[in-house]
């Protein structure tokens, strides 16, 4: 059975019958839908070529952003549309129509559109047509980017949407993003998240004593260390409350923030990934140990010089140095980095700035 897509408003029987013998030169007749209606496809899919970023959300991750006041109302783009269905081994053809408008979305402030992903069409047969449909209307509006989010329950779209040239971008749990960039030329869209960020605690009480964990899951080279607290950021997370909370949960110790003390940046880990790790001198406020069986085989409090006496310790230039500057920090021979809340005048939210306290006459902070 073949299908064949035509753009018609005639009401007759007979016109009908003359618009079909006209398909070969309708602007239509080269396009392919699933179920064999040929489309043409003149629009370049995202390769990624470019890795620009325009634009950061409040939780630090690049998303496409809406316009204030761009809701793509243009639903008077839709037309009716008359499909020839061609029956095999001489079955006769017959005609029937279908309403098609544009997806409803926005625009954002970069000449795209943002699908609405609580709008999509019920039925699943409809989604083809009209995702053909809006983009030729937004390839004739001048968009560029195209951002598509999918929920987990209409997961049976996205073979269509890649069918018709969207690619992925990022999934979570609950959906699967994909875009599709219109323009000839590189893909200015900006690229999925590219770090992973972790904290790690250094927890030192009045007994010079150091806060210590041995996970379950580890490297069997790494079977006899003792370390730190660690852990990642959440989403919408402070790097200096992150630090707090993995403390707690993994040791059951109550812990106040001091500095950041120093953090390391580097690549290609896990997934390919980057990676920052943010080093954080907390004062511990609680001394009882209540430790995650999930994650963690052992907690202690350990002194300072046998903690840094460890093999696996001496033999780690990184760690080391780490070690030794949270010791000149607590001889005050070095100050840290502290969080304070500002407002940006271009988008008005309020953020974190990480730097050193600037006051001449503070004779307890010297540098390094």
């Amino acid at each position: 059975m073949e299908l064949k897509f035509l753009d018609s408003k005639p009401s007759s029987l007979s016109e009908k019958a003359a618009l079909v013998a006209r398909t070969k030169s309708s602007p239509f007749s080269s396009f392919e839908h699933p179920v064999g209606v040929k489309f043409s496809q003149e629009f370049s899919s995202c390769r990624g070529i470019s890795k620009k970023a325009s634009y950061l959300s409040s939780n630090g991750t690049y998303m496409p952003k809406r316009a204030n006041s761009s809701v793509d109302k243009e639903k008077t783009a839709a037309e009716n549309y008359f499909y020839q269905i061609s029956g095999t081994n001489g079955a006769s053809s017959s005609l029937f129509s279908r309403n098609v408008g544009v997806l409803d979305a926005c625009d954002d402030e970069y000449g795209g559109v943002v699908v609405d992903p609580d709008r999509l069409p019920a039925n699943p047969d409809d989604f083809a047509p009209m995702l053909q449909f809006s983009l030729s209307h937004w390839k004739m509006k001048g968009k560029k980017g195209i951002w598509l989010k999918l929920p987990l329950e209409r997961s049976e779209l996205v073979p269509v949407a890649v069918k018709e040239g969207f690619e992925y971008h990022h999934a979570e749990p609950g959906y699967v993003m994909l875009t599709y960039w219109i323009p000839e030329g590189p893909c200015l869209l900006p690229t999925n998240a590219t770090h992973q960020v972790g904290v790690g605690g250094f927890v030192i009480n009045d007994k010079n004593e150091v806060l210590v964990v041995q996970e379950k899951f580890y490297d069997p080279s790494f079977a006899d260390l003792w370390k730190i607290p660690t852990g990642f950021i959440l989403e919408s997370e402070e790097i200096y409350t992150g630090a707090v909370r993995e403390v707690k949960e993994e040791t059951g110790v109550d812990t106040e923030f001091v500095e950041v003390i120093a953090f390391r940046h580097a690549h290609n880990l896990a997934f390919d990934k980057s990676d920052l790790f943010f080093v954080c001198m907390l004062k511990p406020l609680s001394a009882q140990l209540k430790v995650d069986d999930l994650e963690i085989q052992a907690a202690k409090w350990m002194p300072l010089v046998e903690f840094v006496a460890q093999p696996l310790i001496q033999e780690d230039g990184l760690f080391m140095k780490i070690v030794d500057i949270c010791m000149a920090r607590l001889g005050k021979h070095y100050c840290g980095l502290l969080p304070r809340q500002v407002v940006s005048k271009f988008d008005g939210r309020s953020s974190c700035l990480y730097h050193n306290v600037i006051d001449a006459g503070n004779v307890t902070c010297n540098g390094n």
